[in-house]
């Protein structure tokens, strides 16, 4: 009896190195810049903030110009850094709320490999966009405002703005953690939204309470808003500990983020 000898059989799971990082990175591209939510997130950033700046330089306009340019144009992040956030947030929880994300780990394996390629290309997304939408914020109020902005001076010129690049992207890699570990839209946006947002109103309320309680006070300027603030303030100088702070609360929620997507199923 002649038994015909078998061929290679194709396996249908994914290899056990997975995807190149090259090819993660491009698949998250094409998933996070295909999704409505992501441009609508966007454009609304994008009108916010050009809209803001204008309403700011007309209404400083018939005044002695006392506003910085640069304050001008960064001004808008206090109400655009929670779009930044909640789009981060909805990035990651709409994968778990259509199970996408379990083709996402079949394709490939290694989780924090999926965390790392998402965070980078919505990062980089925040980032081009601000910096598209500080461009056309600058053309927009530059006829309205008394004095330029002096670019001969960094600390007060590209210092400020380039960090306020980066706060925008640090808010939205919040969001990014919070949606990997809470897993649901609702609660990452909460959260996201109660940190950036309400967390600061809470703290400050604490002022009328009293020089025993401006200890809560102070520690407001551990807050992710805060130290944006005093990173984006033209001319300021000691910028290490915002920074940190900053970093922190990037790196705090991813993590936990990660460690919720090893030790839980998708």
């Amino acid at each position: 009896m002649t038994t015909l000898a078998a061929g290679p059989r194709r396996s249908t799971h994914a290899p056990a190195h997975g995807l190149s990082f090259t090819r993660l990175l491009r698949g998250e591209a094409i998933k996070i810049l295909t999704l409505r939510s992501t441009w609508w997130s966007l454009g609304v950033t994008a009108a916010l903030s050009v809209g803001i700046s204008l309403l700011i330089a007309v209404a400083t306009s018939d005044t002695d110009g006392s506003m910085a340019p640069t304050n001008v144009i960064l001004a808008p992040t206090q109400f655009t850094m929670l779009v930044a956030g909640i789009l981060g947030a909805i990035v990651v929880t709409g994968e778990y709320s259509t199970g996408m994300i379990r083709s996402t780990l079949t394709a490939e394996p290694r989780r924090g490999a999926v965390l790392l390629a998402k965070a980078i290309v919505v990062a980089v997304t925040m980032m081009v966009t601000t910096v598209v939408i500080y461009a056309v914020a600058m053309a927009f109020t530059a006829p309205l405002t008394t004095a330029g902005i002096d670019w001969a001076s960094p600390a007060d010129s590209i210092v400020p703005l380039g960090w306020g690049v980066v706060s925008m992207a640090c808010f939205t890699l919040m969001g990014v953690g919070f949606g990997f570990l809470l897993r649901s839209g609702a609660a990452a946006i909460a959260v996201t939204v109660g940190v950036l947002f309400v967390l600061p109103i809470v703290l400050s309320l604490f002022a009328i309470a009293g020089p025993n309680w401006m200890w809560v006070v102070e520690a407001g300027r551990y807050l992710p808003v805060d130290a944006a603030g005093a990173l984006t303030r033209p001319g300021a100088r000691d910028l290490l500990e915002p920074a940190l702070t900053l970093a922190g609360w990037v790196v705090g929620p991813l993590a936990l983020g990660w460690i919720a997507l090893r030790t839980r199923d998708a």
